[in-house]
């Protein structure tokens, strides 16, 4: 598994040069969130899941990969399907080698929760990017449900000791964060009373949605979370909906088009997810919502977007947690919209695949865009781009980011150092040609 990580580490680029039009229609992969979470309660689940959907990436293969080197049997009958057939309370098995999470900060995150209170020692490594990504906020409030943790000057690798007997706890969450709550639920699982989570905000609720499709009872009220353990989830089908997070660039995108309509199918609209698509409509968006309906607890929706005349805003702090992820592309948004926006209370990006706060900034500020960067968050003047060089410093959402920014600029945009991509988003610059693009990549 170690080749995978240093195969991942090839530096490619991406020449994005300016057009008119987005139109068509596309269904892109699946999500990101629900694949992981998918895989991690089929693995421990009592019975057969089967997961359609699956994001075929290398973040979830990696996922995928450390069920297996714990002995779970998993098959793949084609690229996006995925069946499981669960170990069970204590069926996992000591991994001969360390697990290599590669770029996944999700999957090493959730995998500290589930693994935290097995028998036996394991290891989780990742990638250079992931080996410099906070895992204490993880660690500390596992310790207090019993569990024994190493990190390395709080940050990967990560040893998990075996045979550590976990407890229930009482933890309030000083930063929102969907991956730290559903680390201490995942370990909730196997722990001894009630564990009960507060969050100072809303965040992604795939896990809590997911465990009681397998079955597993939750009190969920007023941001509150409990869970009494230890309990075994029951195996059940999962269909995994079109990642939001991976539509959102699209969605900028049929914003900044001069025209051209482009629909957007089957994509999740979880609540706790769509935040963006608020911002954007704030800003003067044009997207209509259409054939809504639900899948395993999950909302679902087509989207279509048309050309829109965006105009800055000053973005309210409580949707910031509910659009975390896109906050590159709205970044690119804002430059090329009417007047200023402001964002606040996004001090997450700084620990995310890069911090996402200053390596977006250096990059809009090289095509001529206006910028103030402030400690959580920035101030962007929106106006014309020009063309140039941008470093994407290995972040998979700052290179499509800066893809998409390309619709407005008045030059090509050539963004460095862009193979991280594959890790959420295979296959993206056939996706963005179909959509109208014009994007060529070059190792």
């Amino acid at each position: 598994m170690a080749g995978r990580s240093a195969a991942r580490t090839h530096v490619r680029s991406y020449i994005a040069t300016p057009v008119r039009s987005v139109a068509g229609r596309l269904r892109v992969p699946g999500d990101k969130s629900i694949s992981h979470r998918a895989l991690m309660l089929a693995g421990v689940a009592r019975g057969r899941s089967r997961i359609s959907g699956f994001l075929d990436s290398e973040d979830c293969l990696a996922t995928l990969g450390a069920l297996r080197a714990m002995r779970v049997r998993v098959e793949r009958p084609d690229a996006t399907t995925v069946i499981v057939d669960g170990a069970g309370a204590d069926g996992l098995q000591a991994p001969d080698h360390d697990l290599d999470m590669g770029n996944a900060g999700t999957a090493m995150r959730l995998y500290m929760g589930l693994l935290a209170g097995q028998r036996f020692t394991t290891r989780l490594v990742g990638d250079a990017s992931l080996s410099r990504r906070p895992m204490e906020r993880v660690a500390a409030p596992l310790r207090s449900m019993g569990a024994r943790i190493d990190t390395t000057a709080g940050r990967p690798p990560v040893t998990l000791h075996g045979g550590m007997h976990l407890h229930g706890i009482r933890y309030e969450l000083p930063v929102a964060s969907a991956q730290v709550k559903s680390a201490l639920l995942l370990a909730a699982l196997f722990a001894e009373g009630c564990t009960e989570i507060i969050e100072p905000a809303p965040t992604r609720d795939h896990t809590e949605r997911m465990l009681r499709g397998f079955g597993v009872e939750l009190q969920l009220e007023d941001r509150r979370t409990r869970l009494v353990g230890p309990v075994l989830p029951t195996a059940c089908d999962v269909v995994v909906p079109a990642d939001f997070s991976s539509a959102a660039f699209f969605l900028v995108a049929g914003c900044l088009a001069e025209e051209g309509a482009l629909r957007l199918d089957h994509v999740g609209m979880n609540p706790t997810r769509i935040g963006l698509l608020e911002i954007l409509r704030s800003m003067g968006a044009r997207i209509e919502v259409m054939n809504a309906y639900t899948s395993g607890g999950e909302p679902i929706a087509d989207l279509v977007v048309h050309p829109s005349d965006l105009r800055g805003i000053e973005v309210p702090r409580e949707l910031v947690p509910l659009a975390i992820d896109e906050f590159p592309v709205l970044f690119v948004a804002a430059a090329c919209a009417r007047g200023e926006t402001l964002v606040t209370g996004a001090e997450e990006l700084r620990v995310k695949e890069s911090d996402r706060i200053a390596v977006m900034a250096d990059g809009l500020r090289a095509l001529g865009a206006v910028v103030d960067v402030l400690p959580d968050g920035m101030r962007i003047q929106g106006g014309a781009l020009q063309g140039g060089s941008v470093d994407s410093r290995g972040d998979h959402r700052v290179a499509m980011a800066f893809a998409v920014a390309s619709l407005r600029a008045a030059a090509p945009i050539h963004i460095d150092d862009t193979a991280n991509v594959s890790t959420s988003f295979p296959g993206f610059v056939a996706y963005a040609r179909r959509a109208g693009l014009a994007l060529e990549e070059r190792g």
